[in-house]
């Protein structure tokens, strides 16, 4: 299958949705807001998001907004082959800002665009993966900064602190007292997660946590761990445990499943 490369505004009311394909998504006028599975941000003009495939992600335009969109299937050209390496863009949810190459290659992107409004699929694979290439290339060059040891506890009480809110890796990267790029390698560096993989874990285990120690309904439960919905809370617990919530509550309170870490 081949990239799509799309221009649209984003609707003003919230809406949410997971896919098969990973997505980019860049602002080119006004403002919008993400959270992909309890990964909070904006985005405004030239800046973006990182959409893992299969990934619930809330999303709502703000007032007069316009937004790039690339639609990229595991498969794609741009993804595969000599591109291959670009597949680790996709491996946890991101937001990034264009610096001025990039925006200037995002000037030529969209005459291209508008020159041929029909153009082949293969031109699309040829101009996502050039804009892939120099956004992995900056982002990876963001997280090689130098490495320090992170207060793990500290940042697990900041966490527990504000589960029931959205939390950004900007958030995380402040208690630390770091930057967003050097956060994002010291706490890779350290844990072997990603910040928003991290979170999402910690979400999940005070999820588990209170399917079996309470009564509390899902809805409840979804509020108090950081889920925007009951059905994001249970398509992120079916995902880690294969079990919806309430079937693991049912088979945990009858001794029949055996708990392990994931």
């Amino acid at each position: 299958m081949s990239s799509a490369i799309r221009q649209i505004p984003l609707d003003t009311a919230t809406h949410h949705h997971a896919h098969d394909y990973h997505q980019i998504v860049i602002g080119l006028r006004g403002q919008a807001e993400f959270e992909i599975e309890g990964l909070g941000g904006s985005i405004s003009a030239l800046s973006g998001c990182i959409v893992p495939a299969n990934h619930m992600h809330y999303y709502a335009g703000t007032g007069d907004n316009h937004q790039l969109i690339l639609d990229l299937p595991g498969q794609a050209p741009a993804l595969t082959g000599f591109h291959h390496e670009l597949a680790k863009l996709f491996e946890a949810p991101r937001f990034f800002t264009l610096d001025e190459p990039l925006k200037r290659y995002l000037d030529f992107l969209l005459l291209e665009l508008s020159a041929s409004p029909n153009h082949a699929s293969a031109q699309n694979d040829r101009l996502a993966a050039t804009l892939l290439g120099c956004l992995h290339a900056r982002l990876a060059e963001a997280d090689a900064s130098t490495y320090q040891r992170l207060d793990l506890p500290r940042l697990d009480r900041f966490i527990a602190h504000h589960l029931s809110s959205r939390l950004s890796v900007g958030d995380l990267a402040r208690e630390a007292c770091l930057s967003e790029a050097h956060f994002r390698h010291c706490f890779r560096a350290q844990t072997g997660l990603s910040p928003w993989q991290y979170v999402r874990r910690k979400r999940l285990e005070a999820t588990r946590r209170l399917l079996v120690e309470s009564p509390l309904p899902l809805s409840e439960i979804a509020d108090l761990t950081g889920y925007a919905t009951q059905s994001a809370l249970s398509h992120a617990f079916r995902a880690a445990f294969g079990h919806a919530p309430s079937q693991y509550r049912k088979l945990h309170q009858l001794g029949t499943l055996s708990v392990t870490d994931t």
